[in-house]
């Protein structure tokens, strides 16, 4: 009784301080977040985004999202469903394509010949896509070695890489003496695409794979590359040009003509000019201590905070948004100074939380969507509300 009636009390001195203006401490109260800066991006998920999806469509685990000039959103869906959901549900599409307004609008996809990120599961999906200036659609592999470019509405236009063969000593994907090829990749899982000439770049690293940008031409014909894999004592000290584990994860050029790459578990944004030379860290220091994640199929990924990342749609590119899929929010960095300014979402299944949050994308308005995977397996909106 005597906790019950403290409660009370507590309740109203706080509502009087509220009243007059007067800050106090009150025990057993739940510490205040720290202050966010005042001029900070705000936003609302939208809980009625996308619209039901139809014929009992099951979205799986979700592994790529992107933006056309229309705001027509992108995403990536796996074929890895349990054997109850087998029975009741059918799996979605690879890739369907919704309106503004969240219905869908196309789907398409042939899983026997869209990249995998899982071959030797026999399932799995693609893994990231982009939507270049032609509003073609190019979606990366990661474990099977090949990037592909679609048509807007499927059809296949190119592809670099070979299914099955990877880039290594020996050909196979855990063989040794990478980052040489130039027709082979091994882990591509992100592409960019130069909007004044066409070149392709590729974050071609994650797993047991590379740690390289590598550039190919409109046609696919090998250019250049940069990267190789990172001690942690380079990674601490801010050496640019190496990647560590998952890393290059992602890739994405800023308006400023730089390329903007993610070194995913080394907590930062490698900043290049369009022929390699490294320009400048922006880090992303976590919530929590390093973390490992333990994936549905029983594998341990080291996790970091850099996923992937995207960028507001002003001219200037004020803000970049961090997708960190270990401490389960969303950064927002101001992209000139890399200060980080805060933050928002938090681990759970509620409508705006995270669960596997893995990749993010903007639209014109500057509405955030998220997707996300290993648990989470949904795509959600999160509408711009001003600063």
């Amino acid at each position: 009784m005597k906790t019950k009636r403290w409660d009370n009390v507590a309740a109203l001195i706080a509502v009087f301080c509220i009243f007059f203006g007067i800050s106090i401490s009150l025990p057993n109260q739940v510490k205040a977040q720290p202050a966010q800066h005042a001029a900070t991006p705000q936003f609302r998920v939208d809980p009625f985004w996308p619209k039901p999806l139809p014929d009992k469509w099951l979205l799986v685990d979700v592994t790529g999202v992107c933006v056309d000039r229309h705001d027509h959103v992108f995403i990536l869906n796996h074929d890895n469903p349990t054997a109850q959901e087998e029975q009741i549900a059918t799996v979605a599409p690879p890739v369907i394509e919704f309106d503004p307004e969240g219905n869908v609008v196309n789907s398409w996809g042939d899983r026997n010949v869209l990249p995998l990120a899982e071959p030797e599961l026999h399932r799995g999906g693609p893994h990231g896509c982009f939507v270049d200036y032609e509003d073609n659609v190019w979606i990366g592999g990661t474990r099977d070695g090949i990037v592909q470019k679609y048509s807007h509405d499927g059809k296949l236009l190119l592809q670099i890489g070979t299914r099955g063969k990877w880039d290594s000593a020996d050909g196979t994907i855990h063989g040794v003496a990478t980052n040489s090829s130039h027709s082979l990749l091994n882990g591509p899982n992100a592409v960019a695409v130069d909007p004044s000439n066409g070149d392709v770049y590729i974050a071609d690293g994650v797993a047991s794979g590379n740690r390289r940008v590598v550039v190919f031409d409109r046609n696919g014909k090998y250019l250049r590359q940069w990267g190789r894999e990172s001690t942690k004592a380079e990674a601490e000290a801010g050496v640019g040009g190496v990647f560590l584990a998952e890393g290059p994860h992602h890739l994405e050029f800023g308006n400023d003509g730089l390329l903007y790459v993610c070194d995913r578990v080394a907590d930062r944004v490698e900043v290049f000019d369009k022929m390699g030379k490294f320009i400048r860290n922006i880090h992303v220091t976590r919530l929590t201590a390093n973390l490992n994640t333990v994936e549905m199929s029983g594998k341990v990924n080291a996790v970091g905070t850099v996923w992937q990342l995207a960028f507001s749609p002003d001219r200037a590119q004020k803000y970049m948004y961090v997708a960190d899929g270990g401490d389960e929010v969303i950064w927002i960095v101001d992209r000139a100074t890399g200060e980080t300014l805060s933050h928002f979402g938090r681990p759970g299944h509620q409508v705006g939380n995270f669960t596997g949050l893995h990749m993010i994308a903007t639209d014109s308005k500057g509405d955030i969507i998220a997707i996300e995977t290993n648990g989470g397996r949904r795509v959600q909106k999160f509408k711009f509300l001003g600063n």
